[in-house]
């Protein structure tokens, strides 16, 4: 960290054992132009780990054609020089990442537990460091028309490829597998799992899905932590995350294996239920938190608020007890539940009061999830690679209640607001649905596990198509072409 910041805080050149002789003139011999510093500057900041800074996606330096090493650009900026690189088209996407650079001199601080880094879209490959052997195979359940798919699959991984192919153990139970008796040698040397027991997250190197959507959020909910590369087929019903077709499934599989394929990364959130976090004053809309670190006033007086919010630094991520934990790929639903009242939770960013949420709910999703229940509830569609957490009201009860986007990596933290005359429920990905009390939260921040979701032709195509296919986005009938000879009147009414 010591020399992130001294590399990155001045263009001081490095100086010799010796003290140098007073600088006398600008002409002095021992004086160095600035010229010279800035080729300093740019050696030191391109010697540090390739980790922090932003080149090329291959992490490599660019030079002009035919340019020496040491050779100072002549007039022309990194993203200039990028362009003229006959390896790879490259992107400069400039985030908030600790090694950008702001003119000659400013720099973003050094943060080691940054959520991700911003970089080219063509850059997201996938490559293996060991041949993969270990394959999830995830099958969408009481479909009885992928069960042949299913075994084609299986066949071609254990036969053909030498793969150790893992299914879940309700899918081998299925009678229709269980009484085959040609499917019987591959049934034997298959390994099964149950959901909740058995813990795989550690011996898998691929998941290949069947089915629709449903089928990757399932395979994503069984890993918590770091998720192997998802290889979706489109057989189910709806299909915006299932790109590929299972009539080339041999040789889209031999190409993944062989790696080099494109992936898009899928964020995920992070969510924590916490019970019994906040501690009512008994006052009709006051509450503090426990233990808020010398915010609170003594004697369960609730902390001042200033135009609606409550003073920076009231929460205390230590007090209650956290009931769930678990990564989100679409979204966190909280709603009114069975109630006829109107749901009236408050929102906080950062420790800090947003706004209260009344109406039937909100939906705090990702950008894979905009374009689920939040596309459906008015939010915009995001591209799952911008970085961002997605807030949208479910039916508000104020007309300038807008979906926002707010950055990925900030924590939003959901209660239930002091004077609610009702609880709230809350859903993840559609599962686990649990009641929500006062005195209860739900934390969400952007988690550092994204799904990697391997693309059959790349991360702007594949999007865009199933935009079209499965949103219709953007269908409608076109005009007519107007005749050669007819113009139109006001080129005429003069």
């Amino acid at each position: 960290m010591e020399s992130q910041e001294s590399s990155c805080s001045s263009a001081t050149p490095e100086r010799s054992s010796n003290p140098p002789e007073p600088v006398r003139s600008s002409t002095s011999k021992h004086r160095k132009s600035p010229k010279r510093r800035r080729e300093e500057k740019r050696s030191q900041c391109h010697h540090q780990d390739d980790q922090e800074h932003l080149l090329l996606p291959d992490g490599e330096q660019i030079r002009l054609p035919g340019q020496h090493e040491h050779s100072e650009p002549s007039g022309s900026s990194t993203a200039e020089m990028a362009e003229t690189s006959p390896k790879r088209r490259a992107h400069f996407l400039h985030g908030p990442y600790p090694a950008t650079h702001f003119g000659p001199k400013a720099c973003i601080l050094p943060n080691p537990t940054s959520v991700m880094h911003i970089q080219d879209p063509a850059s997201q490959r996938l490559t293996w460091n060991k041949p993969p052997v270990n394959v999830l195979v995830i099958r969408k359940i009481r479909d009885e028309s992928l069960v042949e798919p299913f075994k084609e699959l299986c066949h071609f991984l254990v036969e053909e490829k030498g793969m150790l192919v893992f299914v879940e153990r309700r899918v081998v139970a299925d009678v229709s597998l269980t009484t085959d008796e040609t499917f019987a040698s591959i049934r034997k040397q298959l390994c099964t799992f149950r959901e909740g027991y058995d813990d795989i997250s550690h011996c898998i190197d691929l998941i290949i899905c069947l089915g629709g959507d449903g089928t990757l959020l399932y395979a994503s909910s069984l890993f918590q932590g770091s998720v192997p590369p998802v290889m979706a087929f489109h057989l189910g019903s709806l299909g915006f995350l299932t790109p590929f077709k299972f009539e080339s499934y041999k040789t889209e599989v031999a190409k993944v294996f062989e790696g080099n394929a494109a992936i898009t990364l899928r964020s995920r959130l992070k969510v924590k239920v916490v019970k019994d976090m906040l501690q009512r004053t008994g006052q009709p809309g006051q509450q503090q938190y426990q233990g808020s670190g010398g915010q609170g006033q003594a004697g369960g007086q609730p902390d001042t608020e200033h135009n609606g919010l409550l003073p920076h630094g009231h929460t205390n991520s230590e007090a209650g007890n956290i009931t769930l934990q678990m990564q989100v790929l679409n979204e966190v639903v909280v709603d009114r539940g069975p109630s006829s009242y109107l749901s009236n939770v408050d929102l906080y960013l950062d420790g800090r009061l947003i706004t209260s949420v009344q109406g039937d709910g909100v939906i705090v999703s990702t950008p894979t999830g905009s374009t689920a229940y939040a596309a459906a509830a008015g939010a915009s569609m995001i591209h799952p690679n911008v970085p961002a957490i997605m807030v949208t009201p479910i039916c508000p009860h104020s007309l300038s209640f807008r979906p926002i986007v707010v950055p990925a990596g900030v924590e939003l933290m959901i209660t239930l607001s002091p004077d609610a005359r009702n609880t709230c429920w809350v859903s993840f990905d559609g599962r686990k649905r649990q009641e929500i009390s006062h005195g209860d939260c739900i934390k969400i921040t952007t988690s550092c596990y994204p799904v990697p979701s391997i693309c059959c032709h790349d991360l702007v195509y594949d999007w865009f198509e199933s935009l079209a296919q499965c949103l219709h986005w953007n269908v409608r009938k076109k005009q007519a072409r107007l005749a050669d000879d007819v113009s139109d009147s006001s080129d005429t009414e003069n």
